[in-house]
């Protein structure tokens, strides 16, 4: 493969489920020549969704690596997941891209999954186009979606730069808002106020440029296309067009635009790297790449993709990964289309190339052909928002389940596993029921192993809140030595964590055994006398007991201690507390009302409301014990158009309604094990 660098164009195309993003990826190929047919979603032969489980969706579930030639230009592009369980696909896809395509359907407009597109770009600053697709279909209407993108994001910003002729089935071209000059008389106006719009905004990104405008000389088409890249790399212009991929209809004017008005890898001139630390992007020097993706082949095994940022990479070499201090041997260096693979000689700045069979190499991970330089950003997953307990179908598959979801966790780093040490359960946390449900048919597909999901146990904790005085008097006799230790101690409130005062005196109980009842204590707070839960921020005062001189000993006062602390707890008037998640839910204005009920069942707290990139956004303080199925819940509610993060904030007291019940169920379990 021959392309002059500053000819690549690297691009993610991301937005809204079913917003036709991989058709427009299939035609883009199929029309560059890279494809010999034209892959379809609902035939199942797309280029970009050729996994059975994508096939089976109709929908992205990964993101996929795809390139083709365009005009002199080469591509690079990644198409995105629009659905909100997979954002993590989108979000290595989008940290990886010199650039975003969002794509917006035209009949259902601006959704949560743009609103995402267009903050992820948004935050790493890269340069946008909105291509509004479907515009052939029945209700589709590009002034109101237009309307509702500039309402978004700026009037100012977001402005046409192809406009439709014709309406849903009569939809037949589309207007070339700087070159067409037979524009319809409808059309006349609109189309001479985005022109306008377009000119102030390239006027404005070069000083003599804004001294000729002004005084009305006419702009050089060169001057009018260096302007429009300086104002859409810089974010003061977000360039829309107009079209249907499935009509083919303004996506070779869109195209151009890409090749056009998309900068090229070097164009930023340095990378923010890890601490701080910037990167000089040139052409020559070390080979520097981010590893975004690992994926199973079935026939060749693993392979790593990775974006070329400097310098290159040449096949059948070594290279080093920077984050482990490994060297990686490797042969064959691929550029793909799907499952397509084409082998290349070497990468460039720009290229999106896939490696198999590295041995060390994961997601994040920096490589470079030297071995010392700096190391990229990590890619930003969010924090899985849902959990369940995972149990093996068969007996004695436990480690083999462990195996199994560890290696596929390593392809996607939004499905965390883990063992609550509170709750002794294995947790698989996910961001959504439809992510964890796909992690399990991998599972099985793959390792044939089953495995099944419940609902995991919440992990509450006990206090006290007043004084308590425990007392035990441990005694035994079984013939030889006995054992004999008695503890007096005081329980009470201390918000700041565990705190153990030795308060004997006199020498009641020995210096030598106050060690034992500390450590008998602390074994006690494993399992409060409520609900058989930690126990927390409490401080235990142990101030008098008694000691036999031959009978006594560390473990007669660690037993005397933790029957003591019990009895201490159960005095000084505990109370169970729950774990309280900070939530953030986006959804649109229509469902607001809604929402806002349904956190009040859920005894949240709404803490405030804000607008964020066209979204209502509200941030509720909610139990997280009636967080557990939100995800599924949440998309019931907003028609798959509304999306949630949350993280741990802080333990509160259960209302005493809500206590009793956990505390009977406990109860119960007790005496039933005991039967």
């Amino acid at each position: 493969m021959k392309v002059s660098v500053d000819k690549i164009r690297n691009f993610a195309v991301a937005g809204h489920t079913h917003g036709g993003k991989t058709t427009l990826c299939d035609l883009m190929l199929f029309k560059a020549k890279a494809v010999e047919r034209l892959g379809s979603v609902d035939h199942k032969t797309s280029i970009s969704d050729y996994t059975s489980d994508e096939q089976e969706k109709l929908s992205s579930i990964y993101a996929t690596s795809l390139n083709c030639p365009w005009n002199s230009h080469h591509f690079f592009f990644l198409d995105t997941p629009g659905y909100g369980e997979f954002i993590g696909e989108t979000i290595a896809a989008v940290h990886s891209s010199d650039a975003v395509l969002v794509v917006v359907d035209g009949v259902t407009g601006l959704e949560i999954g743009t609103s995402k597109a267009w903050t992820l770009a948004k935050e790493r600053s890269l340069p946008r186009m909105f291509f509004l697709n479907r515009l052939d279909r029945e209700l589709a209407d590009f002034e109101r979606v237009l309307n509702q993108i500039q309402e978004a994001y700026g009037s100012t910003i977001c402005i046409p730069l192809t406009y439709p002729v014709g309406k849903e089935n009569s939809f037949s071209k589309v207007i070339n808002v700087l070159t067409d000059k037979d524009v319809p008389a409808e059309l006349a106006d609109k189309v001479a106020q985005a022109r306008e719009k377009i000119m102030d905004a390239v006027a404005e990104t070069d000083e003599e440029l804004t001294m000729k405008y002004l005084e009305g000389q006419p702009l050089t088409e060169d001057e009018i296309a260096k302007g429009l890249s300086k104002a859409i790399a810089k974010g003061t212009l977000v360039p829309v067009f107009a079209g249907s991929a499935a009509k083919d209809i303004g996506v070779t004017e869109l195209m151009n635009g890409i090749a056009s008005y998309f900068p090229d890898p070097l164009a930023a001139g340095e990378k923010l790297m890890k601490d701080g630390k910037k990167l000089a992007l040139k052409q020559d020097g070390p080979g520097m790449a981010l590893v975004f993706k690992s994926i199973v082949d079935p026939f060749i095994g693993q392979l790593t993709l990775y974006r070329v940022y400097s310098g290159k990479f040449v096949a059948e070499s070594e290279m080093q990964n920077l984050s482990t201090r490994e060297k990686e041997r490797y042969a064959a260096i691929f550029v793909t289309n799907g499952k397509i693979q084409t082998p290349i000689t070497e990468a460039l700045p720009g290229f999106i190339v896939a490696v198999p069979k590295l041995k060390a190499t994961k997601i994040s991970n920096t490589l470079s052909t030297v071995a010392s330089a700096d190391m990229f950003e990590p890619v930003p997953y969010p924090n899985p928002v849902m959990s369940y307990a995972v149990t093996a179908a068969k007996a004695g598959e436990e480690e083999k389940i462990m195996a199994g979801l560890t290696k596929i966790a390593d392809g996607d780093p939004t499905i965390k596993l883990e063992r609550n040490d509170e709750t002794h359960e294995l947790l698989l946390r996910g961001m959504g029921d439809q992510h964890i449900n796909q992690v399990v048919k991998k599972l099985k597909n793959t390792n044939k192993i089953e495995v099944v999901l419940s609902s995991p146990k919440i992990p509450y904790r006990e206090t006290v809140t007043s004084v308590g005085d425990g007392h035990h008097r441990h005694k035994k006799q079984s013939g030889g030595h006995g054992q004999f230790a008695e503890v007096y101690l005081k329980v009470s409130a201390n918000p700041g964590g565990f705190e153990f005062v030795n308060d004997v005196f006199g020498g009641s109980i020995p210096k030598n055994f106050i060690p034992a009842v500390e450590k008998g204590v602390k074994e006690a707070m494993f399992k409060g006398p409520l609900a058989g839960c930690h126990v927390e921020n409490i401080k235990v005062s142990v101030y008098d007991g008694k000691y036999h001189d031959v009978d006594s000993s560390e473990m007669a006062f660690k037993i005397a201690a933790r029957a003591a602390f019990r009895t201490g707890v159960q005095a000084a008037r505990p109370i169970l507390l729950e774990p309280i998640q900070k939530v953030k839910i986006m959804v649109p204005e229509k469902y607001m009302g809604d929402i806002t009920g349904d956190l009040n069942h859920r005894r949240g707290r709404i803490l405030g409301m804000s607008v964020e990139d066209g979204m209502e956004v509200v941030n509720a303080d909610v139990p997280l014990a009636e967080m557990a199925r939100y995800a599924s819940e949440l998309r019931s509610l907003t028609q798959g158009c509304g999306s949630f993060e949350m993280e741990f904030s802080r333990y509160e007291q259960v209302p005493a309604v809500a206590a009793k019940q956990i505390i009977d169920n406990y109860t119960k379990s007790v005496q039933a094990e005991e039967e």
